[in-house]
Protein backbone atom coordinates (compact mmCIF):
# COMPACT_ATOMS: atom_id res chain seq x y z
CA UNK A 1 0.00 0.00 0.00
CA UNK A 2 1.27 3.44 -0.95
CA UNK A 3 0.50 6.25 1.46
CA UNK A 4 0.28 9.92 0.59
CA UNK A 5 3.47 11.06 2.31
CA UNK A 6 4.67 14.59 2.91
CA UNK A 7 8.25 15.40 3.90
CA UNK A 8 9.04 18.40 6.11
CA UNK A 9 12.36 19.96 7.08
CA UNK A 10 12.79 23.15 9.13
CA UNK A 11 15.89 25.03 7.98
CA UNK A 12 18.17 27.88 8.94
CA UNK A 13 21.36 28.31 6.90
CA UNK A 14 21.65 24.57 6.34
CA UNK A 15 25.32 24.83 5.41
CA UNK A 16 27.76 22.40 3.88
CA UNK A 17 25.75 19.21 4.52
CA UNK A 18 22.71 20.57 2.68
CA UNK A 19 23.61 19.36 -0.85
CA UNK A 20 24.20 15.84 0.51
CA UNK A 21 20.90 16.04 2.41
CA UNK A 22 19.02 17.00 -0.76
CA UNK A 23 20.76 14.30 -2.79
CA UNK A 24 19.79 11.63 -0.25
CA UNK A 25 16.14 12.70 -0.41
CA UNK A 26 16.21 12.71 -4.22
CA UNK A 27 17.44 9.10 -4.20
CA UNK A 28 14.53 7.78 -2.12
CA UNK A 29 12.54 5.04 -3.82
CA UNK A 30 9.29 5.90 -2.03
CA UNK A 31 7.19 8.53 -3.84
CA UNK A 32 6.68 11.73 -1.87
CA UNK A 33 3.44 13.59 -2.45
CA UNK A 34 4.77 16.84 -0.98
CA UNK A 35 8.21 18.14 -0.01
CA UNK A 36 8.20 21.18 2.25
CA UNK A 37 10.91 23.42 3.66
CA UNK A 38 9.98 25.80 6.47
CA UNK A 39 12.86 28.23 6.40
CA UNK A 40 13.79 30.72 9.10
CA UNK A 41 15.03 33.44 6.72
CA UNK A 42 18.25 31.75 5.59
CA UNK A 43 20.90 33.83 3.83
CA UNK A 44 23.21 31.10 2.50
CA UNK A 45 21.26 29.76 -0.49
CA UNK A 46 19.43 27.05 1.45
CA UNK A 47 16.07 27.99 -0.07
CA UNK A 48 17.32 28.25 -3.64
CA UNK A 49 18.93 24.80 -3.53
CA UNK A 50 15.75 23.28 -2.09
CA UNK A 51 13.53 24.91 -4.70
CA UNK A 52 15.78 23.56 -7.43
CA UNK A 53 15.00 20.07 -6.06
CA UNK A 54 11.25 20.64 -6.19
CA UNK A 55 10.60 21.64 -2.58
CA UNK A 56 7.85 24.01 -1.60
CA UNK A 57 9.10 26.72 0.74
CA UNK A 58 7.39 28.58 3.55
CA UNK A 59 9.51 31.39 4.98
CA UNK A 60 9.18 32.62 8.55
CA UNK A 61 11.09 35.16 10.62
CA UNK A 62 13.82 33.62 12.77
CA UNK A 63 12.10 34.83 15.92
CA UNK A 64 8.93 32.98 14.87
CA UNK A 65 10.55 29.54 14.94
CA UNK A 66 9.33 27.20 17.67
CA UNK A 67 9.98 23.47 17.74
CA UNK A 68 6.32 22.65 18.27
CA UNK A 69 4.48 25.50 16.54
CA UNK A 70 6.58 25.37 13.37
CA UNK A 71 6.01 21.64 12.94
CA UNK A 72 2.31 22.09 13.64
CA UNK A 73 2.21 24.67 10.86
CA UNK A 74 3.66 22.07 8.52
CA UNK A 75 1.25 19.33 9.61
CA UNK A 76 -1.72 21.61 8.97
CA UNK A 77 -0.30 22.83 5.65
CA UNK A 78 0.08 19.29 4.25
CA UNK A 79 -3.65 18.67 4.37
CA UNK A 80 -3.62 16.18 1.49
CA UNK A 81 -1.10 13.84 3.16
CA UNK A 82 -1.85 10.79 5.28
CA UNK A 83 1.64 10.58 6.76
CA UNK A 84 4.08 13.39 7.54
CA UNK A 85 7.80 12.66 7.75
CA UNK A 86 9.96 15.13 9.67
CA UNK A 87 13.70 15.41 9.15
CA UNK A 88 16.20 17.94 10.44
CA UNK A 89 18.61 19.67 8.08
CA UNK A 90 21.62 17.79 9.48
CA UNK A 91 20.07 14.30 9.36
CA UNK A 92 21.11 12.60 6.12
CA UNK A 93 19.19 9.55 4.94
CA UNK A 94 21.54 6.56 4.78
CA UNK A 95 19.58 4.32 2.38
CA UNK A 96 17.46 4.70 -0.72
CA UNK A 97 14.62 2.90 1.08
CA UNK A 98 14.91 4.69 4.44
CA UNK A 99 11.55 6.45 4.11
CA UNK A 100 9.93 3.32 2.70
CA UNK A 101 10.99 1.39 5.79
CA UNK A 102 9.92 4.18 8.13
CA UNK A 103 6.36 4.27 6.74
CA UNK A 104 5.96 0.50 6.34
CA UNK A 105 4.93 0.07 9.99
CA UNK A 106 1.77 2.12 9.50
CA UNK A 107 0.02 -0.93 8.11
CA UNK A 108 -0.56 -1.55 11.81
CA UNK A 109 -3.45 0.84 12.37
CA UNK A 110 -2.54 1.27 16.05
CA UNK A 111 0.79 2.89 15.12
CA UNK A 112 0.61 6.68 15.18
CA UNK A 113 4.32 7.56 15.18
CA UNK A 114 7.48 5.90 13.92
CA UNK A 115 11.10 6.95 14.18
CA UNK A 116 14.26 5.58 12.62
CA UNK A 117 17.71 4.61 13.76
CA UNK A 118 20.29 7.39 13.94
CA UNK A 119 23.87 6.48 13.15
CA UNK A 120 26.71 8.83 14.08
CA UNK A 121 28.19 10.85 11.25
CA UNK A 122 31.40 9.29 9.96
CA UNK A 123 33.42 12.13 11.46
CA UNK A 124 31.66 12.04 14.85
CA UNK A 125 33.76 12.22 17.99
CA UNK A 126 33.65 9.39 20.52
CA UNK A 127 31.20 10.96 23.00
CA UNK A 128 28.77 12.02 20.28
CA UNK A 129 28.97 8.61 18.60
CA UNK A 130 28.19 6.78 21.85
CA UNK A 131 25.04 8.82 22.42
CA UNK A 132 23.63 7.58 19.12
CA UNK A 133 24.71 3.98 19.65
CA UNK A 134 23.18 3.96 23.15
CA UNK A 135 19.84 5.51 22.21
CA UNK A 136 19.33 3.81 18.85
CA UNK A 137 19.88 0.07 19.04
CA UNK A 138 19.74 -2.51 16.27
CA UNK A 139 16.42 -4.05 17.38
CA UNK A 140 13.09 -2.62 16.22
CA UNK A 141 10.19 -2.55 18.67
CA UNK A 142 6.72 -1.23 19.35
CA UNK A 143 6.12 0.85 22.48
CA UNK A 144 2.75 1.27 24.13
CA UNK A 145 1.08 2.11 27.42
CA UNK A 146 1.66 -1.38 28.82
CA UNK A 147 5.43 -0.78 28.54
CA UNK A 148 5.49 2.14 30.99
CA UNK A 149 6.25 -0.02 34.08
CA UNK A 150 9.32 -1.48 32.34
CA UNK A 151 10.51 1.38 30.11
CA UNK A 152 9.44 4.37 32.17
CA UNK A 153 10.34 7.69 30.51
CA UNK A 154 12.02 5.74 27.68
CA UNK A 155 8.51 4.87 26.47
CA UNK A 156 8.25 8.42 25.15
CA UNK A 157 11.66 8.50 23.52
CA UNK A 158 11.68 9.36 19.82
CA UNK A 159 13.25 12.00 17.59
CA UNK A 160 11.91 14.41 15.01
CA UNK A 161 15.30 14.29 13.34
CA UNK A 162 13.78 11.31 11.50
CA UNK A 163 10.19 10.52 12.37
CA UNK A 164 6.84 9.93 10.71
CA UNK A 165 3.38 10.78 12.04
CA UNK A 166 -0.05 9.57 11.07
CA UNK A 167 -1.49 13.01 10.42
CA UNK A 168 -5.03 12.12 11.47
CA UNK A 169 -3.88 10.84 14.86
CA UNK A 170 -1.54 13.78 15.37
CA UNK A 171 -4.31 16.31 14.83
CA UNK A 172 -6.81 14.26 16.86
CA UNK A 173 -4.82 14.88 20.05
CA UNK A 174 -4.40 18.58 19.29
CA UNK A 175 -1.12 18.45 17.39
CA UNK A 176 2.20 19.83 18.54
CA UNK A 177 2.07 22.12 21.54
CA UNK A 178 3.09 25.63 20.55
CA UNK A 179 4.87 26.80 23.70
CA UNK A 180 7.48 24.08 24.30
CA UNK A 181 11.14 24.94 24.77
CA UNK A 182 11.86 21.78 22.75
CA UNK A 183 11.04 18.06 23.06
CA UNK A 184 7.94 18.33 20.89
CA UNK A 185 8.53 14.77 19.69
CA UNK A 186 8.61 13.20 23.17
CA UNK A 187 5.63 15.33 24.19
CA UNK A 188 3.55 14.02 21.30
CA UNK A 189 4.76 10.47 21.93
CA UNK A 190 3.68 10.67 25.57
CA UNK A 191 0.22 11.94 24.66
CA UNK A 192 -0.23 9.28 21.98
CA UNK A 193 0.81 6.48 24.34
CA UNK A 194 -1.61 7.74 26.98
CA UNK A 195 -4.33 7.57 24.30
CA UNK A 196 -3.42 3.89 23.79
CA UNK A 197 -1.64 4.45 20.48
CA UNK A 198 1.66 2.78 19.60
CA UNK A 199 5.11 4.17 18.83
CA UNK A 200 7.29 2.20 16.42
CA UNK A 201 11.06 2.27 16.53
CA UNK A 202 12.21 1.15 13.08
CA UNK A 203 15.86 0.16 13.41
CA UNK A 204 16.04 -0.78 9.73
CA UNK A 205 15.35 2.83 8.65
CA UNK A 206 18.72 4.56 8.87
CA UNK A 207 19.85 8.16 8.96
CA UNK A 208 23.19 9.78 9.76
CA UNK A 209 22.75 12.27 12.58
CA UNK A 210 24.91 13.16 15.56
CA UNK A 211 26.27 16.13 17.50
CA UNK A 212 29.63 16.81 19.07
CA UNK A 213 28.47 19.11 21.85
CA UNK A 214 30.91 21.20 23.83
CA UNK A 215 30.65 21.28 27.63
CA UNK A 216 28.78 24.58 27.39
CA UNK A 217 26.34 23.24 24.80
CA UNK A 218 25.66 20.13 26.88
CA UNK A 219 25.02 22.31 29.93
CA UNK A 220 22.56 24.48 28.01
CA UNK A 221 20.84 21.47 26.50
CA UNK A 222 20.30 19.81 29.87
CA UNK A 223 19.09 23.06 31.36
CA UNK A 224 16.44 23.06 28.64
CA UNK A 225 15.57 19.41 29.34
CA UNK A 226 15.03 20.33 32.99
CA UNK A 227 12.78 23.21 31.97
CA UNK A 228 10.85 20.91 29.64
CA UNK A 229 10.27 18.24 32.28
CA UNK A 230 9.30 20.80 34.91
CA UNK A 231 6.81 22.61 32.72
CA UNK A 232 5.30 19.39 31.37
CA UNK A 233 5.36 17.49 34.67
CA UNK A 234 1.64 16.73 34.48
CA UNK A 235 2.29 14.45 31.51
CA UNK A 236 5.76 13.08 32.22
CA UNK A 237 5.08 12.28 35.88
CA UNK A 238 2.97 9.41 34.54
CA UNK A 239 6.11 7.78 33.11
CA UNK A 240 8.25 7.60 36.24
CA UNK A 241 11.62 9.03 37.25
CA UNK A 242 14.33 9.91 34.72
CA UNK A 243 17.31 9.30 37.00
CA UNK A 244 17.55 5.54 36.40
CA UNK A 245 17.91 5.99 32.66
CA UNK A 246 20.55 8.66 33.17
CA UNK A 247 22.65 6.37 35.34
CA UNK A 248 22.44 3.59 32.77
CA UNK A 249 23.66 6.02 30.10
CA UNK A 250 26.68 7.12 32.14
CA UNK A 251 27.73 3.52 32.86
CA UNK A 252 27.45 2.69 29.17
CA UNK A 253 29.43 5.80 28.23
CA UNK A 254 32.28 4.89 30.58
CA UNK A 255 32.39 1.32 29.26
CA UNK A 256 32.46 2.59 25.69
CA UNK A 257 35.34 4.97 26.37
CA UNK A 258 37.33 2.18 28.03
CA UNK A 259 36.60 -0.26 25.20
CA UNK A 260 38.01 2.31 22.78
CA UNK A 261 41.02 2.73 25.10
CA UNK A 262 40.48 6.48 25.32
CA UNK A 263 41.14 6.55 29.04
CA UNK A 264 41.73 10.29 29.26
CA UNK A 265 38.11 10.78 28.22
CA UNK A 266 37.00 9.20 31.50
CA UNK A 267 37.62 12.53 33.22
CA UNK A 268 35.69 14.32 30.48
CA UNK A 269 32.73 11.96 30.96
CA UNK A 270 32.70 12.49 34.72
CA UNK A 271 32.91 16.28 34.48
CA UNK A 272 30.36 16.39 31.67
CA UNK A 273 27.96 14.18 33.61
CA UNK A 274 28.20 16.41 36.67
CA UNK A 275 27.61 19.51 34.53
CA UNK A 276 24.56 17.94 32.87
CA UNK A 277 23.12 16.90 36.23
CA UNK A 278 23.55 20.39 37.69
CA UNK A 279 22.10 22.00 34.56
CA UNK A 280 19.09 19.69 34.63
CA UNK A 281 18.39 20.46 38.28
CA UNK A 282 18.67 24.21 37.66
CA UNK A 283 16.27 23.85 34.74
CA UNK A 284 13.76 22.06 36.95
CA UNK A 285 13.68 25.17 39.17
CA UNK A 286 13.88 27.78 36.42
CA UNK A 287 10.80 29.51 37.81
CA UNK A 288 13.05 30.95 40.52
CA UNK A 289 15.50 32.51 38.06
CA UNK A 290 15.39 35.94 36.38
CA UNK A 291 14.60 35.95 32.66
CA UNK A 292 18.03 37.26 31.70
CA UNK A 293 19.73 34.30 33.40
CA UNK A 294 17.37 31.81 31.76
CA UNK A 295 18.27 33.20 28.36
CA UNK A 296 21.96 32.91 29.18
CA UNK A 297 21.66 29.29 30.36
CA UNK A 298 19.41 28.08 27.53
CA UNK A 299 20.26 26.57 24.15
CA UNK A 300 16.89 27.83 22.87
CA UNK A 301 17.24 31.51 23.69
CA UNK A 302 14.38 32.51 21.40
CA UNK A 303 11.97 30.70 23.71
CA UNK A 304 12.52 33.25 26.48
CA UNK A 305 10.65 36.32 25.28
Amino acid sequence: MLYRVGLVVPTLNAGEKWPAWLAAVAEQNYPLQRKLVIDSSSTDGTVELAQAQGFEVLTIFRAEFNHGATRQMAAEYLSDCELVVFLTQDAILAQQDAIEKLVSVFKNTDVSLSYGRQLPHLDAQLIGAHARLFNYGAQSRLKERADIPNLGIKTTFCSDSFACYRREDLLAIGGFKSDLIFGEDAHIAARLVLKNKKIAYVAEALVYHSHDYTFAQDFKRYFDIGVFHAREAEIFSQFGNVSGEGLRFVKSELRYVCQKRQFLLIFSVIIRTFAKYVAYKIGRYERLLPLSLKRFLSMNRGYWV
